[in-house]
């Protein structure tokens, strides 16, 4: 039997990367899908978003296993946005079982903490972590009228140990964890859960049109070659973390054999936070 049959899930930042392995993953085992992503760009943000054509590229390929998959555009720093999206997917299927809340963004970085802007420091909070929130505040009415749910936060290994020239980011990622500790503890009472993964260095794929190495690799101003041979050799496996072995953990967390799994973070990351 397939592990997600007859649940909905939501995912966001599902254009590319991490979000699409997780959709696709998800909709392997059964689950109709909610993707949503907010294509264009953002002031601070050196790169261009997730586009829409992404996003439907990754509702095709959910769609290719027999699922049903709502693409929406909202842009997770918008309560107003937010709840719209959701609202339109609960018209849609009556229900949300899982959100996997994915979106973020890594810029700016490769800088002193000092020497951030007010700005660049609000945006990378603003999306990294209260953008979860508002997305947690939108879909647990749902889950808590269903008396269960499960809620998957992707943190990052900056949400366990620091980064030099990425204090915004690994703050924003500290801050996710605990607020994933604390949601767990104010809704276990009602079989609603809530974890974190925290993915290591990770190679990107290009089927899942992700570009995070890239986006590090820039930020400290060297090739991605060199940045692939420092995640190496900071790694006990001596491999990098595909966005596939995210996935295979969230749809873990999503499911049913992870029913008694909360407030816990779980690290794919190769084993560089081992040492």
């Amino acid at each position: 039997m397939e592990r997600l049959q007859n649940k909905v899930v939501l995912v966001t930042g599902a254009a590319r990367g991490i979000g699409r392995a997780c959709a696709v993953r998800a909709a392997e085992e059964g689950a109709d899908m909610v993707l949503l992503d907010a294509p264009g760009t953002l002031p601070t943000v050196g790169y261009e978003l997730g586009t829409g054509d992404q996003l439907d590229d990754t509702a095709e390929l959910c769609r290719k296993h027999g699922v049903a998959a709502l693409t929406l555009f909202a842009d997770v720093r918008s309560s107003a946005a937010v709840r719209a999206a959701v609202d339109q997917a609960a018209d849609r299927f009556g229900r949300i079982d899982v959100l996997i809340n994915n979106a973020g963004i890594g810029a700016s970085a490769g800088k002193a903490a000092h020497e951030m802007t007010e700005e660049e420091w609000q945006i990378l909070l603003d999306v990294n972590l209260s953008g979860s929130w508002r997305m947690l505040q939108a879909v647990v009415p749902l889950m808590l009228a269903l008396q269960g749910g499960s809620i998957v936060n992707v943190a990052s290994t900056a949400g366990l140990v620091g980064y030099r020239h990425f204090a915004g980011y690994v703050a924003s990622k500290h801050g996710l964890i605990g607020l994933t500790k604390s949601a767990a503890l104010d809704y276990g009472p009602f079989s609603v859960r809530v974890n974190a993964l925290c993915p290591g260095p990770v190679r990107d794929d290009p089927r899942m049109d992700g570009g995070l190495g890239g986006v590090v690799a820039n930020s400290l101003g060297i090739s991605l070659d060199e940045q692939d041979a420092v995640d190496l050799e900071s790694v006990a496996l001596k491999t990098l973390v595909n966005p596939a072995d995210i996935a295979d953990a969230a749809v873990w967390l999503a499911g049913d054999e992870s029913r008694k799994v909360t407030g816990t973070v779980i690290a794919v990351d190769a084993g560089f936070t081992a040492k």
